[in-house]
């Protein structure tokens, strides 16, 4: 039985990805306008609003329903389908599909635990197993196992976009940006956390890479670079930077970069710049 990808615009993924899936979007709202993320929002049309306005625009869920529309599809179509969410902890849309799934026994629903290129790698995974004939329910039960040794590192070119979220204190803003302190992040246990302050970009490009090599990347399985903003430039100095990681692994031409999209992209603001990995 033919299985389809199912997923949301909290995932990042390389272009040419998305024609394989079925990805429901989230909504994005600035003032009083709503977009579908990925449908009248693109992503550089987002960071243009995002530069421009005074106030972080706001996320809503993907529905029971939007996710009820889809199922049915699958139904009617004769397949089975894996849907992958973004973390339970940073969205309500988890929740949308497990209830919309209750209904449709073909439904396997997998909380990706992750958000942006993490959830992006474990989808490429989730289109590898399906490749490879897997059904529904093997696939499923492979991505619960391999989620736990998703890895994503991010670098912060600025703090304006976590304080004006409130997820840093004014004072601790200012002073950060004055003293261009570059925070590191990354997702654990399906949240965003600090992993590491650096002073200076080419202090934070080395801790990112300290982050990178604590954990070791298995090549074997997907990985993603991201960049947020109009530009790569600061992911492709990070690269330059850094090239022992990919030298006799990877053609460095051959890595998979994409844009960071809104739902990320609202917190970080331009200039992050982030890897996804599955740890060796």
């Amino acid at each position: 039985m033919p299985v389809r990808i199912i997923t949301d615009s909290g995932l990042d993924v390389p272009e040419a990805c998305y024609e394989r899936l079925t990805v429901l979007p989230l909504g994005i709202t600035f003032g009083t306008k709503t977009y579908a993320d990925g449908v009248d929002l693109t992503n550089e049309r987002f960071y243009e609003l995002l530069i421009e306005g005074d106030e972080l625009p706001k996320t809503s869920q993907v529905t029971p329903f939007a996710y009820e529309q889809v199922f049915e599809r699958v139904r009617e179509a004769g397949e089975e389908a894996v849907v992958i969410t973004l973390s339970s902890k940073l969205s309500g849309t988890h929740q949308s599909a497990v209830t919309a799934a209750a209904d449709y026994p073909e439904i396997h629903v997998v909380d990706g635990k992750n958000v942006t290129i993490g959830q992006g790698v474990l989808v490429l995974y989730a289109l590898r197993l399906a490749d490879e004939g897997l059904s529904a329910a093997q696939i499923a039960a492979q991505l619960e196992e391999a989620r736990e040794r998703v890895c994503v590192v991010g670098l912060l070119d600025t703090l304006e976009y976590l304080r004006r979220g409130g997820r840093i204190p004014k004072s601790v803003g200012a002073i950060g940006e004055l003293l261009s302190i570059k925070p590191v992040v990354g997702i654990v246990d399906g949240e965003v956390v600090m992993l590491g302050k650096a002073r200076g970009s080419k202090n934070g490009r080395n801790q990112l890479h300290q982050q990178v090599e604590k954990h070791g990347i298995d090549f074997d399985m997907p990985v993603l670079l991201g960049y947020a903003g109009l530009s790569d430039k600061l992911l492709m100095k990070y690269l330059d930077d850094n090239r022992a990681i990919w030298e006799g692994k990877v053609d460095e031409k051959d890595l998979p970069i994409c844009s960071v999209g809104a739902t990320i992209g609202t917190h970080v603001g331009p200039g992050a710049i982030a890897l996804a990995f599955f740890c060796k």
